[in-house]
């Protein structure tokens, strides 16, 4: 999405709006990523869990969490003057994931938060945007108690395609949060003009 705006000699300037998921397992870090990174009070769908929902939510490893996103969280950042990222973090749980299909349409790529203690929990959203062709990188959230892992080596735990980007991260630190992203819209833009270029080199010639 893209917006025209005048400058101050008058001229046509375009702010563009990108959109951007914010994905990974349960309690992962996506709310507070989105929370920390966001120049607007984001809007958060958070709910208390409950008894019954312990019965299909997995808390292995994140015990002291009492709240779940049930449909999305949203934020906004600007990276640099003209260009806006707009924030969609997604459920964690198997029982929303039909919200996915919908959050995902018109998205320029996806952050794929991870945590090395539940490793396996992020599997899901890979596959779910590798399925897809949708550019993502993995970004592993620094937990204190976690077991620190290089990037090569969960990029071969997660049988990544070669060339997706796998950071470190702090999901609480507004700087490191904006690093992640940055890095996001520079892979996810060589991969669109690429397989434009591609699409292009492949068209049929018309006479």
């Amino acid at each position: 999405m893209a917006s025209e705006s005048s400058d101050s000699t008058g001229g046509e300037t375009t702010a563009l709006a990108l959109k951007i998921l914010v994905a990974g397992g349960f309690g992962v870090g996506k709310t507070t990523l989105v929370g920390a990174v966001s120049e607007i009070r984001p809007l958060r769908t958070e709910e208390q869990l409950s008894q019954a929902g312990s019965t299909v939510d997995d808390i292995g490893g994140v015990d002291q969490k009492t709240t779940t996103t049930v449909a999305m969280d949203f934020g906004r950042i600007t990276i640099r003057s003209g260009l806006s990222l707009y924030l969609f973090g997604t459920p964690g749980q198997d029982r929303f994931w039909f919200l996915w299909d919908e959050l995902s349409q018109g998205a320029l790529g996806a952050v794929v938060l991870a945590d090395t203690r539940r490793l396996v929990d992020c599997f899901p959203a890979v596959d779910y945007f590798e399925h897809r062709r949708i550019p993502f990188v993995v970004a592993v959230n620094c937990f204190s108690n976690a077991r620190m892992y290089g990037a090569h080596e969960v990029s071969r735990a997660l049988d990544l395609d070669r060339g997706t980007p796998v950071v470190l991260c702090d999901a609480r630190d507004r700087d490191s949060g904006k690093e992640v992203l940055v890095r996001l819209v520079e892979y996810a833009g060589r991969m669109h003009t690429a397989r434009l270029l591609d699409s292009v080199g492949h068209a049929p010639d018309r006479a």
